[in-house]
């Protein structure tokens, strides 16, 4: 993605570096703001079509939604940006 391209959020701008070092050491409100950066397109990866007599319409798998969260969350704290 280009640097001036928005994600789903509409974010126009990339996380920066001292962001992305407090998150990897465990800091709760960073890690919150990554959570909220990538938001739009864990959103966008949860979609599934639900049908209902007939009727076809998108709805958002929470249960999936809360685990690429968790994923993200762990490899957050996995990653080493010393």
């Amino acid at each position: 993605m280009d640097k001036t391209q928005s994600n789903n959020t509409g974010n126009t701008h990339l996380l920066t570096f001292p962001v992305i070092v407090a998150a990897t050491s465990g800091h709760v409100d960073t890690i919150n703001t990554v959570l909220k950066y990538y938001e739009g397109y864990i959103i966008a990866l949860s979609k599934r079509v639900c049908r209902d007599n007939g009727v076809s319409c998108f709805c958002v798998d929470e249960e999936l939604c809360c685990t690429l969260e968790t994923k993200l969350i762990s490899a957050i704290l996995k990653f080493n940006a010393a």
